[in-house]
C-alpha cells in the first residue's frame, strides 16, 4: 500500500511541475493549495531534496523547485524515494539476501511478474502525464 507520504510527495511534485516556469515556490503556498499540513510537507520535501528531485532555498524568495523537467521524472522515482521498496515480497527487494528456497519456490514467478508490472507501471508514468494538456 502506498502511504500518505508517497501520495503527498506526488502531489507536491505535481504542484511544483504546474509552476515550473516560476522560481522557488514557498512551502506554505503548496501546503495551502494541497490542503496538507506544512509541518508534514517539511518532512516530505526534506526527502525530495535529499533524493535530488527538488532543490530548496531559504530566506526571501525561498521555497522549492524541481531539479528535473516533469517529462524526465517518473512516479516510480518519487515513490521509491518516499516509500522505499515497492517489492511485493522481501526476497525481491533490491540487495536482498538470496532466498534458500528460490529454486523450489512455486510462487516466485508470480511475485516477480507482479513486481515487474508494478515497476513498469510506476516508472512508465511521468510527472508531465499529470499536467494539464496545453492544447485544451
Amino acid at each position: 500500500m502506498i502511504s500518505t507520504k508517497g501520495r503527498y510527495a506526488l502531489r507536491v511534485m505535481i504542484d511544483l511541475a504546474e509552476r515550473e516556469s516560476e522560481s522557488y515556490i514557498p512551502l506554505k503556498e503548496i501546503a495551502e493549495r494541497q490542503q496538507i499540513s506544512k509541518k508534514y510537507l517539511e518532512i516530505i520535501v526534506k526527502d525530495l531534496v535529499a533524493g535530488k528531485l527538488v532543490a530548496g532555498t531559504s530566506g526571501k524568495g525561498g521555497g522549492y523547485r524541481l531539479c528535473k523537467k516533469p517529462e524526465d521524472t517518473s512516479v516510480g522515482e518519487i515513490l521509491a524515494l518516499t516509500e522505499g521498496t515497492l517489492a511485493a515480497v522481501a526476497c525481491l527487494e533490491k540487495d536482498a539476501e538470496p532466498c534458500p528456497r528460490a529454486s523450489e519456490c512455486q510462487t516466485l514467478r508470480l511475485w516477480a511478474e507482479y513486481d515487474k508490472l508494478t515497476h513498469d507501471f510506476f516508472y512508465g508514468k511521468m510527472l508531465s502525464d499529470f499536467l494539464p494538456d496545453p492544447s485544451r
